[in-house]
This record gives structure tokens, C-alpha cells and sequence, in this order.
């Protein structure tokens, strides 16, 4: 199976109210947005749509929005993750038609060892006809999916790309470089996306495209032709912001640019907290800039 996830995907924050409620409204509105300004394709519930803090049901209703406001315009990938490896390959069969993949993020807090990873991801895979989408960030789950790992998971044929966020440029271009045809790496670190697919990444799965989606696929879109001189430019355009969105934890900081361009309120779920002021106001300067 060939990765059918290329290009500038981005993973979807979930708007709420102020009592914590799902906004539906802000949700269909920033699909809108997605669409209208070129990306590739849609994450849903990944860590920045603050999965772990939804529900099973919820999870359901918030997909079943994007599906229907997305009317089969973009690819949708869902987010299936977790440190249970029956419990998320029981999952896996309950999963709504429509979807085009699954973005599964390696057991956090377990720390497995490199084969109980590959044994966890062997698993899950059997369990789905779907092409799932690896996703390796071992800074939010303890534990290092080692190239050598995820190059023996590359030969499974519905694992079908990484998203890297190890920050490990080396480990990346190991991957990159003994990769089976039909498997991919995506960025999952909007830094340094054009740095990476200067060496043969396809793409990236972008907390920052929810707000600039325009430029930011653009710019993806301008590296993946090879024209890496306007991918540069458009790169120093995101740089300061891009540090900015992620400076105080994420989606904190890409909810309070939403906020700024009126798709939604910048409400987020405990235990994560609103930005302090200071990083709010120098995220709403930089975004009028950025938006003109």
C-alpha cells in the first residue's frame, strides 16, 4: 500500500465554549478555512485537537462534523492512539466509514522496549484495512521509536508513512534513506518542515496551518516542487510565530491566533491553561502581520 497522505496535512484543534462544551459552529468554520485555502488533507483528534480529554463519543460527533462540512474535498485522517494495544486495536474496528486513515502515536509512559513497539504497531495494524500513519514524539510519550524500528514497521503494507517529531535530523534522513517505495516520513515539527523535505520528507502534519493554512501550504507546496527559494522566503515569514504558537504548550497558542482571525474562542479544556498575556498579545501582533 502507497501513503496517500503527501503535501500539507493539519491537525485540527477542537473549538469549545466557555463552559467546555464543543463549539460545532467554530468547528465547521475552521474546515471551511482548511479547505478554501489549499491544504492536503485533515488530521482529526491527534493531540492538538486535545484528544485526551474527549471522550470515545465525543471523539465520534467531532468527526462525523468534519466529515460532513468536508463534503469528501480533503483526505481525513482520524487519530487512534494510545499504551493499550488491544484496547486500540479493539478500537480500530469501531471506526466510522469515511475515514481515509489513522494517526497512531507509540504507547507514552509505558516505555516498551523496541520490539514491544514493533509487536504494538504489528498488532493494531492487523486489526484495520485502513493505512495508518506512525507517529513518533517521544518527548510527550517517553520513548524513542528508533529507525531501525520503524524501517522493519515500513514492511508491514498498511503502516504506510512516520510522523517524525523526534527532532533527531539523523534519525530522520536513516529513515528517509533505507525507506521502502510506497513509504513516507512526515514533519511533525512545523520548525524545520522545509529543512526536511529538502532530504526526501513528504510533508508534515501542521499545528501552525490551522491558523495560516494558506501560506503554510504554500510553502510545503512550493518545497515538494523542489522551489525551495519561495519555500524559504515563506519559511522566515512562519519562523517567529511558529515559536511563538508552541512557546507556552500547544494548542494554547495557535487557539488564541484562531481567536485573533474570528474562527473561534481560544477556550481550552483543563489541565491545559491559557497563555499568559504577554505571549498572547506578541501571537495577536504577529498574526495581523502575517494575515495583513
Amino acid at each position: 500500500m502507497n501513503n496517500p497522505f503527501k503535501g500539507a496535512g493539519v491537525a485540527l484543534v477542537t473549538p469549545f465554549h466557555e463552559d467546555h462544551s464543543i463549539d460545532f459552529d467554530a468547528l465547521k468554520k475552521l474546515v471551511r478555512y482548511q479547505i478554501e485555502s489549499g491544504v492536503d488533507f485533515l488530521v482529526v483528534q491527534g493531540t492538538t485537537g486535545e484528544s485526551p480529554v474527549l471522550s470515545w463519543e465525543e471523539k465520534l460527533e467531532v468527526l462525523k462534523t468534519v466529515q460532513e462540512e468536508n463534503k469528501g474535498a480533503l483526505k481525513i485522517v482520524f487519530g487512534v492512539g494510545g499504551n493499550d494495544s488491544v484496547k486500540i486495536a479493539e478500537t480500530m474496528k469501531m471506526i466510522p466509514e469515511g475515514v481515509d486513515g489513522i494517526l497512531s502515536v507509540s504507547p507514552y509512559y509505558n516505555k516498551p522496549t523496541q520490539e514491544g513497539i514493533y509487536q504494538h504497531y504489528k498488532y493494531i495494524a492487523s486489526n484495520t484495512v485502513l493505512p495508518i500513519i506512525l507517529y513518533n514524539v517521544p518527548g510527550r510519550t517517553g520513548s524513542n521509536v528508533s529507525a531501525g524500528t520503524t524501517l522493519r514497521l515500513a514492511e508491514i503494507d498498511n503502516i504506510v508513512a512516520m510522523k517524525e517529531a523526534s527532532g533527531d535530523l539523523s534519525q530522520i534522513m536513516d529513515i528517509v534513506n533505507n525507506k521502502p517505495v510506497g513509504f513516507d516520513v512526515l514533519s511533525g515539527d512545523d520548525a524545520i518542515v522545509v529543512p526536511l523535505m529538502s532530504v526526501g520528507v513528504a510533508g508534515v502534519i501542521s499545528v501552525s496551518a490551522n491558523s495560516y493554512p494558506k501560506l503554510f501550504s504554500e510553502m510545503v507546496h512550493d518545497a515538494a516542487k523542489g522551489n525551495y527559494s519561495s519555500a524559504s522566503k515563506k519559511h522566515y515569514e512562519l519562523h517567529n510565530i511558529t515559536k511563538m504558537l508552541f512557546a507556552e504548550g500547544n494548542p494554547g497558542g495557535v487557539k488564541v491566533a484562531l481567536e485573533e482571525i474570528g474562527i473561534m474562542k481560544a477556550f481550552m479544556r483543563r489541565p491545559l491553561y491559557p497563555i499568559s498575556e504577554e505571549l498572547k498579545s506578541d501571537i495577536i501582533q504577529e498574526t495581523k502581520r502575517i494575515l495583513g
